[in-house]
């Protein structure tokens, strides 16, 4: 159906045609040397060329309605995760995903539109279905054919699956807009089986020391009967352990005590020994990947006194094991009280508390640990000795005359970028009690940067409380006040936590501490730890003399495994660029990644983790209630797989109705190539007949 429209009124179009017979009335009103017949089709050629072009120039277009006849769709939706085959035989499940596949044959030939979808590929093969899911999220998988199908005309989901998820939440906490039919294949009844359902340790253990490792076992249908649980490291066995099994399926934890007696990424992979009559034994097995370091971050605190604010920073620390914290006091060395400190150690920060100060307590500290150039952290207070302070540090330069102090709160500068600090912990910062400052004029260096500033009652100042500063290459920190101690107490009575006050100081001394890489060429994955079914990405960063990233350098990279085997590539590096590594398996990987800069080789190195996707065993229980439950919210049905042909038998029969689609179409006339050419024809034969009967 199409319709002439105008911005207009249409009665402007009968103007037109007035415009048209005025013309022409105009132009053949007069005697002419043809006849009567012949002026007339003149008179009527440019009484239509004239409407035509002032119709033209009201700018009129064509309305189009075209209408679309929309199939019904089926979506048949296979879970092809690694439980499936688990806990079905695989010939029987085989033999499923033939019955669907006849079944979409049918629906085609019944004119329903039918789509294929599999919980892990995108683009999949109906023919020959690989169950190497290792995740299920059911939820997701659903909710991707709901945004597929928004706004089109989508009959049913036919969802086969076992009803096992272990990501997301559960698919029938959801609601869809569509019906969903379910078949149930597995077996609900538990399994005899016994299940290392998980192990835990930490990520990082440090050089010497001892750390736990927990694995949690599960038994079904081995009551009173005893496993034996090995621990090994580089295929050799370093311990193992026998548990008896209680009645009932309740968890059994079984303890390691290990050693760290090698640097690097360890693999320490714990297995239960199969007994006669388990169903699977792939959930047997489970490997851990342990990072041994051979050090932590040293920090030393020096003191002119005891004070509150050394024991509220320290308290951060020893939360973290990554920290190893000691605390010089001078005033009482070779006390009970005093910690054992070698000042000869190497130390990644030093903190130094009103040092320097009036009775020059720490000040050969002082001096030692700046030629060492060991990055510091002043904090100021009334023992300080500012004039001291002003030749030690590098940030900050104050001007005061006597003994002065002034009481201020924080308040935390938002344009400071060296790290992050959310709003909720900014907020809380502002609210904690006033500390005791110098009264006096502070001028930055000129690479310093301001943390926190003075506020004074409401008023925020230009003066600083906190600065960062760097000075070739050495980081510093100042905090012009003593009393944070009070900041932590605030905290906690307030909100019950200190996670303001430990996050500022936590990020603060672990920006001081962290060296900065000047190396020209770096060459890393993205993260430490890949699952086997993920790509590896490597970033590259090549710079020259100045510093400036330089691109379409030639990179050799060699990933080699922990057996030994090298995988060599070859790459240019470029912009957005990230080299990807696929098909890796479990294990650790070591890399080097090689290069030349201006005719100098260059290398880098490090290692990653490849881990296992091991949660599909876990469960191996087909949980029909699920899919029951979801099938009745949404007005479907649940279906065993002998009952698959009722299914296609109901599906054929109530077959819904096309939807139509209207669709509004406009045009301009103008572009109407035959209207041209019909003002053309109109003009061009007029003039002929004018020319040829001798009135031109």
């Amino acid at each position: 159906m199409s319709n002439i429209l105008t911005e207009y009124s249409p009665w402007y179009i009968f103007i037109c045609l007035l415009a048209g017979l005025a013309y022409a009335w105009l132009l053949y009103q007069k005697n002419a040397p043809w006849g009567q017949t012949t002026n007339s089709l003149l008179s009527g050629a440019r009484t239509v060329l004239v409407a035509l072009v002032c119709i033209l120039l009201l700018g009129p277009y064509l309305k189009h309605v075209k209408n679309y006849f929309e199939k019904p769709a089926i979506v048949l939706a296979v879970d092809n995760s690694q439980s499936v085959p688990l806990v079905t035989d695989t010939a029987r499940v085989a033999q499923m995903v033939q019955q669907l596949g006849n079944m979409a044959e049918k629906l085609r030939k019944n004119d329903y539109e039918v789509d294929v979808r599999l919980l892990t590929e995108e683009e999949p093969d109906f023919r020959q279905v690989n169950f190497s899911g290792s995740q299920t999220n059911l939820s997701r998988f659903l909710k991707d054919i709901q945004v597929s199908y928004e706004n089109r005309n989508l009959a049913e989901v036919v969802l086969l699956s076992d009803g096992i998820y272990n990501e997301g939440i559960s698919p029938d906490y959801s609601p869809y807009n569509f019906r969903i039919s379910t078949i149930g294949i597995g077996d609900t009844l538990p399994q005899v089986d016994i299940n290392l359902k998980t192990v835990y340790a930490n990520k990082v253990a440090y050089l010497g020391n001892q750390f736990p490792l927990v694995a949690e076992i599960i038994n079904t249908g081995f009551d009173g009967a005893s496993a034996t649980i090995l621990l090994k490291n580089k295929g050799e066995e370093i311990d193992r352990k026998t548990v008896t099994f209680s009645t009932g399926s309740s968890i059994q934890t079984v303890d390691f005590l290990v050693k760290a007696t090698e640097e690097g990424m360890q693999h320490y992979v714990v297995q239960v020994i199969p007994k006669e009559g388990e169903f699977t034994v792939q959930n047997n097995i489970k490997n851990v990947y342990i990072d041994v370091l051979d050090s932590k971050e040293k920090i030393l605190m020096v003191a002119a006194a005891p004070h509150p604010d050394i024991k509220a920073i320290r308290s951060i620390f020893e939360k973290n094991e990554n920290y190893e914290t000691r605390v010089y006091i001078p005033a009482l060395e070779g006390t009970p009280a005093m910690d054992s400190v070698n000042l000869d150690d190497k130390y990644d920060l030093v903190i130094f508390h009103q040092v320097p100060n009036m009775r020059n307590i720490g000040a050969d500290l002082l001096v030692r640990f700046r030629e060492k150039r060991t990055p510091a952290w002043f904090i100021l207070g009334n023992q300080s000795d500012i004039i001291g302070f002003n030749r030690t540090n590098d940030a900050v330069n104050i001007v005061t005359t006597g003994r002065q102090t002034d009481k201020v709160t924080p308040d935390y500068n938002s344009s400071f970028d060296k790290f992050t600090f959310d709003n909720d912990k900014k907020a809380i910062l502002a609210k904690s009690p006033p500390v005791s400052v110098p009264f006096g004029n502070f001028e930055l260096a000129g690479n310093a940067e301001v943390i926190l500033y003075q506020k004074v009652g409401s008023v925020v100042t230009d003066k600083p409380m906190l600065v960062v500063g760097e000075k070739d290459g050495i980081k510093n920190a100042v905090l012009l006040g003593e009393g944070i101690w009070q900041w932590k107490l605030q905290e906690y009575a307030t909100n019950q936590s200190n996670e303001a006050f430990e996050d500022m100081v936590g990020k603060l001394v672990q920006y001081l501490s962290t060296k900065e890489d000047k190396r020209k060429f770096r060459v890393y994955p993205t993260a430490d730890e890949y699952y086997d079914s993920e790509a590896v990405y490597f970033e590259t960063e090549v710079y020259n003399d100045i510093y400036e990233k330089v691109y379409d350098q030639k990179i050799d990279l060699q990933v080699t495994s922990e057996t030994g085997e090298p995988l060599n590539y070859s790459y240019v590096n470029n912009p957005n660029f990230r080299y990807t590594v696929k098909g890796l398996g479990q294990g650790i990987y070591s890399y080097r990644a090689s290069t030349l800069i201006n005719g100098e080789p260059a290398v880098s190195e490090g290692e990653f983790t490849i881990k296992k996707m091991e949660v599909e065993a876990i469960n191996t229980t087909a949980n029909f209630a699920l899919l029951r439950n979801l099938s009745r919210q949404t007005d479907g049905g649940f279906y065993y797989p002998e009952q698959v042909e009722s299914l296609e038998s109901r599906l054929l029969e109530d077959r819904l109705p096309d939807i139509i689609h209207s669709q509004e179409e406009f045009e301009e006339i103008l572009n109407f190539e035959w209207l041209l050419a019909l003002l053309v024809v109109l003009a061009t034969a007029e003039w002929v007949v004018r020319k040829v009967k001798g009135a031109y």
